[in-house]
């Protein structure tokens, strides 16, 4: 008797959303069988292990910078949910591993689907990051796929996986879609203690999500009447109204439910970066969770869940003298390296440039009897994106695509009838730089140049002949 369950091919089993996702696989057994492809490693082992009793799964063991493992491990799939990565902070002290892993992985997944017999049999889900359109500090919070690629200066994770959506979006695949994830609140990051903690902006914005309802989502695009319209898509993810915070309105809501009084006694105000970080409240985040609904989380409840499942030394936080707090644990934490401290300390100019500005900047950002906290518009506005949006894909010619390079200070050197869209074709930057790109990924995605966008550190220079760019230049 033949086994009419979807057959998942899910990496990145053992992260936060991973565990998550196998936890609400677990719930349907009867429906998905779900096969976790995941290093041999033992911390992978040991969480795997846990799953021991799940009827529903087995597992591969490999490497995702294996193309044979990775072309083996694809065969008799249904569905590739490719959520295994090499996120932040370790991308940030081990970027060399975090470009093998997050490009290759999807070159090989990509190579093995197109290698079957028939690729439109299996469908291919590849995660991007809001980490891609980089620092949106208000009044530019409001952001939406298509908005331009711009990661902030030394985000390793960010580049690659600007580099693997490109591959993914013009793989020529059949079927595929990138889900860009945002913050996932989960109950790990309450214990999170790396110097990225100070990256983060105190009036910057995130809408954030959690890993159940991620879960929950990877459960809905199983389901067989999932709309074909999900297919070639690239879609951001948010948990909606009630999960779009600002920064410090997340530390508060923490900090409260840890028993900390203030917050503001634990560090100084200029320990946290100003700028170059990412996050944004979504415009457009409603869409996905129309084709596939998912959000079931409220912040209160999650937060209570989150608490809950700490140990007792952690949940008691504010039973600690904010002054050990302060000393022992924060103040090291932002003069390690990575950390904004460090770089003041050491003089590093292009890491205090990127965090602050300037050192001038920094020394004027105040304490806290000047902060107050941060009120960005909850009232949605759009960036002009440089074509009429208004007319479909299938309609788009080289006039409209013109228009849209010129936006972009560069050029359309193509003719592209309509209905190509998906078609790579040439375009020049205003560098001169010549690339190939689909028009789908230029203007839906908001992709450009694939050598100008690996230079943060010249995102103003290239805003001056480039207006699309130049609306973000001061987020």
């Amino acid at each position: 008797m033949s086994d009419a369950r979807t057959r998942v091919l899910l990496t990145g089993a053992t992260g936060n959303w991973g565990r998550a996702t196998l936890r609400a696989f677990r719930e349907h057994a009867d429906r998905i069988q779900v096969t976790a492809f995941s290093l041999p490693s033992e911390q992978d082992r040991a969480v795997l292990a846990g799953f021991a009793d799940m009827e529903n799964l087995s597992v591969v063991w490999g490497d995702l910078t294996d193309p044979e493992a990775v072309a083996a491990a694809v065969r008799e799939i249904d569905l590739v949910l490719h959520v295994g990565a090499v996120v932040s902070p370790l991308a940030d002290a081990k970027p060399e591993l975090a470009r093998r892993v997050n490009i290759e992985s999807i070159r090989n997944i990509v190579a093995a689907v197109r290698a079957l017999p028939d690729p439109a049999s299996v469908g291919v889900v590849g995660i991007g990051t809001v980490a891609e359109t980089g620092n949106r500090n208000p009044p530019h919070h409001w952001g939406r796929v298509g908005d331009p690629i711009r990661v902030s200066e030394f985000d390793e994770y960010g580049q690659t996986k600007v580099v693997a959506e490109r591959i993914l979006v013009d793989s020529g695949l059949p079927r595929w879609a990138s889900l860009r994830q945002t913050g996932i609140f989960h109950p790990g990051m309450l214990e999170i203690r790396d110097p990225i903690m100070t990256h983060s902006v105190l009036g910057g914005v995130m809408e954030w999500v959690t890993a159940e309802d991620s879960a929950r989502l990877l459960v809905g695009i199983c389901d067989p009447d999932l709309p074909e319209e999900f297919w070639g898509g690239i879609y951001d993810i948010g948990g909606g109204e009630e999960w779009r915070l600002t920064n410090w309105q997340l530390q508060q809501a923490i900090a409260g439910a840890l028993g900390v009084r203030d917050i503001r006694r634990w560090y100084e105000r200029n320990w946290f970066a100003t700028r170059n970080f990412h996050g944004q409240w979504c415009t457009d985040s409603d869409r996905l969770h129309d084709l596939v609904p998912f959000r079931h989380d409220t912040f209160e409840g999650a937060l209570a869940r989150a608490v809950a499942a700490l140990p007792r030394s952690v949940r008691s936080a504010g039973k600690v003298p904010a002054w050990l707090v302060r000393r022992f644990v924060m103040k090291p934490l932002a003069e390690q390296p990575r950390g904004t401290m460090h770089a003041i300390k050491t003089g590093d100019e292009r890491h205090i440039a990127a965090h602050f500005g300037s050192l001038e900047a920094w020394r004027a950002i105040g304490g806290w009897d000047t902060f107050e906290a941060p009120t960005p518009s909850r009232v949605p506005s759009l960036l002009d994106h440089g074509y009429d949006e208004t007319v479909p894909s299938d309609h788009w010619d080289t006039a409209l695509l013109g228009d849209a390079a010129r936006f972009r200070g560069g050029r359309l050197l193509d003719d592209v009838p309509p209905g190509t869209a998906a078609v790579p074709v040439r375009w020049r930057c205003a560098v001169g730089h010549e690339f190939t790109a689909s028009p789908r990924l230029i203007l839906t995605g908001g992709h450009w140049c694939p050598q100008c966008v690996t230079r943060p550190d010249q995102y103003r220079e290239q805003a001056e002949r480039n207006p699309f760019l130049a609306q973000l230049i001061d987020a």
